[in-house]
């Protein structure tokens, strides 16, 4: 299966959105959809599969089995997040090998501290500059695929302000970086300044119910961003739908209710393989006498 390529749609200036997709019943609703990008959240993968925060407590060995699942699942090019690297320079080494065996389109680090937060909660701490300039030259060296694109997101707007977080993102695509996050910008302003003095792609975060206003992929596109990923959007969505349900399910006892829309069983049977398995199933079953009749 040949996926979308990323390099090629920010070489032809198309302005990338890529929903967060947080498990695979989303990923089965996502090929549906038409998108060409899908994003891979630490955040919400290590939610939907552990029930566990972003806080570097799922490992590198669990996030990639998660990230090659998604991979396997939809036609997508897949944006993933591999948070810090999971540890030092052999780490991102490895990370960005592991990555790229799954299937990803671009693999994304950070310069948090190792155990990282989430970019939209507090208590974050930063390496120094150093650390993730080299970081970022080891997983420029380490991918194998001309496509394979390293994205470089800094965390230090929090801790060094606006400028710090520019200066970072600026020494980082100077490294080698192909695409630049600046995390947890706090006002359009700041968008808009961040995408004026950054040579490189740019990537904005509409993380719902975080620090940074959430803007239309045209708002976005013409503040200067290159793309945009919607981290947390599926992973909410579901998280009200099921609230929904249950509710409906505690106060009328049933889910044969006007009151709670439901997907179709019978599409989702389809989008997950079992036309296929219905098939094979025709072809290769033995006859039995319920079949025969």
């Amino acid at each position: 299966m040949t996926r979308p390529s990323l390099k090629a749609a920010l070489q032809a200036g198309t302005f990338v959105v890529a929903p967060g997709i947080h498990d695979m019943i989303a990923a089965s609703v996502f090929n549906k959809m038409g998108f060409d990008f899908a994003y891979a959240s630490g955040y919400w993968m290590t939610a939907s599969a552990y029930g566990l925060p972003d806080a570097g407590i799922a490992t590198y060995s669990q996030m990639v089995d998660r990230v090659r699942t998604l991979c396997e699942t939809v036609r997508a090019g897949v944006i993933a997040d591999a948070d810090t690297g999971y540890g030092g320079l052999l780490n991102v080494h490895h990370t960005v090998i592991g990555y790229e065996e799954a299937g990803v389109a671009a693999v994304q680090i950070e310069d948090q501290e190792f155990p990282k937060k989430c970019g939209h909660t507090p208590f974050k701490r930063i390496v120094p500059v150093l650390d993730m300039v080299e970081k970022v030259k080891v997983a420029c060296e380490a991918r194998t695929k001309q496509d394979t694109l390293i994205i470089a997101r800094t965390d230090a707007r929090q801790s060094e302000g606006f400028e710090g977080a520019l200066k970072r993102a600026e020494a980082y695509g100077e490294a080698g970086a192909d695409i630049l996050f600046v995390e947890a910008l706090q006002s359009e302003e700041e968008m808009r300044e961040a995408c004026r003095r950054l040579r490189k792609p740019t990537m904005a975060n509409m993380a719902d119910g975080g620090l940074t206003p959430i803007r239309s992929a045209m708002e976005l596109s013409a503040i200067g961003y290159s793309c945009a990923i919607y981290p947390a959007m599926t992973g909410l969505a579901a998280a009200q739908a099921v609230e929904h349900a249950l509710s409906v399910l505690k106060t009328e006892g049933t889910s044969n209710s006007p009151n709670l829309p439901l997907f179709s069983f019978k599409e989702f049977n389809t989008l997950i393989g079992f036309e296929e398995v219905w098939a094979f199933e025709r072809k290769w079953a033995r006859p039995t006498e319920e079949t025969v009749k």
